[in-house]
């Protein structure tokens, strides 16, 4: 869906809502209001199992060379008690506390105190002060996008340890990597709460929050929409960003360096997932500033779901491809490692087409050609919650003709390529893909049930002109 967002005439803005006007708008965006019995069940579901889920897989890892039945088979027969394997867990160590409190403050140093200089040098790169979408009370809220510069100053710095200074081995996270979890799930309770607090003692926009008076659910999907310490410290934005996904990286190749180490050389198969993932989060930091206009951002408040989910599910979940790998060195053939190499290309040339054909949409506001031909649209309107109407028009040409979500399309295939990187000998590092199938599947019916309850009818006559929603003719 590409929107380009522009109010209608100067009048309009000033213009004084109905109270019908009024109590329409406050439940056409973002988040509920209210909550049904299915999605508090989901909630406490989440909030009390997938702290447990990511330590079980690290676990089986650890202790069963990544099993996933092992371990319950053990439980079941007697053969140990859950004491057993929780005495065999790595503690939160002195050393991890350091590590990773100079991790999180570096990242907020590169964050807040180092404005953007790559969009200076790097031709096509939009970086710097950037607007981000209108939210719900009809503020533009503007960010330092510095997200590329970041990364590459960490992994420049990276690599001249390894290489040169040797301060410390690149096996590091790998080597640390269960005390790091405990730090990683202290800062994600730790901000998640905060944010709760600051929620309901000093927000930063009061108009911008939501408590629907259920605790789970306002703790788990956020009260504020875009909470801030001062006027650039954004957690929507550094937390997504920084420190998980910056990090992301940086796990692949202490994983590789830990392979180099235990067996003598780096797998092919340890060189594609570097290579796939590390493709995937250099597109993010080059398109953060796209980034601003996605579901995360216009849409999700902040809270434990993005808070804890960064910190912890983020970087200990969507890193087991290269975690398995070390365990279960896997040296693929030619053709299978070229096979493979091919899919995730593709998948990553549809997801990034797509997503530039939405961003190109937007940026013309529709004053552009896709594949050649000028785009069709759906013009649409909605309302703010102060009563300003705006218009966007949604794209149904191109990639966005096939199916409403076709960008999801291709991230699912670049998915499947992590995992059949790693051979099929066991389940785990298939997670990824089965978790992406039913997020993204998930998120495309949560994000059309939003659209629908912001644009109305329109939003019904977008999908009659595209009734697809991932795979055309299927899905």
């Amino acid at each position: 869906m590409a929107a380009h967002q522009e109010k209608k005439l100067a009048q309009e803005r000033k213009h004084k809502p109905t109270q019908n006007d009024a109590q329409t708008s406050q439940v056409q965006w973002g988040r509920a209001w209210e909550v049904d019995w299915f999605s508090l069940a989901s909630i406490l579901f989440l909030l009390m199992f997938a702290p447990l889920i990511v330590y079980y897989f690290i676990m089986s890892c650890d202790q069963y060379q990544c099993s996933l039945t092992d371990p319950l088979i053990d439980l079941l027969t007697g053969n140990k008690h859950l004491s057993d394997i929780w005495n065999k867990t790595p503690v939160l160590t002195s050393r991890a506390a350091g590590i990773y409190s100079l991790w999180v403050a570096f990242q907020v140093v590169l964050y807040m105190f180092i404005p953007d200089f790559c969009h200076k040098v790097l031709p096509g790169y939009v970086g710097g002060v950037q607007e981000g979408a209108v939210t719900p009370a009809g503020v533009v809220n503007k960010y330092e996008i510095n997200g590329l510069q970041a990364w590459i100053i960490t992994h420049v710095l990276w690599f001249a340890n390894a290489y040169y200074f040797h301060f410390f081995s690149p096996t590091i996270i790998f080597d640390n990597w269960i005390p790091l979890l405990w730090c990683a799930n202290i800062l994600g309770y730790a901000v998640s709460t905060f944010a709760m607090i600051k929620g309901y003692c000093f927000p930063t926009n009061a108009k911008d929050c939501k408590f629907t008076g259920n605790f789970f659910y306002d703790y788990m999907m956020g009260i504020e929409f875009n909470p801030r310490i001062g006027k650039w410290f954004d957690f929507k934005l550094f937390f997504n960003g920084r420190p998980g996904i910056v990090a992301w990286t940086l796990i692949n190749l202490s994983y590789a360096a830990k392979q180099q180490e235990l067996y003598g050389q780096v797998t092919n198969s340890m060189i594609l997932v570097n290579v796939l993932q590390g493709i995937y989060v250099l597109d993010f930091f080059w398109n953060e500033a796209w980034y601003l206009k996605t579901i995360d951002i216009c849409h999700d408040h902040f809270g434990w779901y993005l808070g804890w989910g960064d910190c912890v599910w983020l970087p200990y979940l969507y890193t087991l491809q290269g975690l398995y790998l070390v365990y279960h060195p896997v040296q693929l053939g030619t053709a299978n490692a070229v096979g493979i190499l091919i899919l995730g290309l593709i998948g990553y040339y549809i997801f990034r087409v797509t997503n530039h054909q939405k961003d190109l949409f937007r940026r013309t506001d529709g004053k552009c050609r896709i594949w050649g031909k000028k785009p069709e649209y759906i013009e649409c309107s909605y309302m703010s919650v102060d009563g300003t109407k705006y218009y966007s028009k949604l794209m149904t040409s191109g990639f966005w003709g096939w199916a409403r979500h076709f960008n999801y399309t291709g991230d699912l295939m670049g998915s499947l390529a992590y995992c059949l990187a790693c051979g099929f000998a066991h389940l785990l590092p298939y997670f990824y893909i089965i978790y992406m199938t039913i997020l993204l599947t998930h998120r495309c019916i949560r994000d059309e049930h939003r659209c629908f309850s912001k644009y109305g009818k329109d939003w019904k006559r977008y999908t009659a002109a595209v009734p697809y929603r991932l795979v055309p003719g299927v899905f």
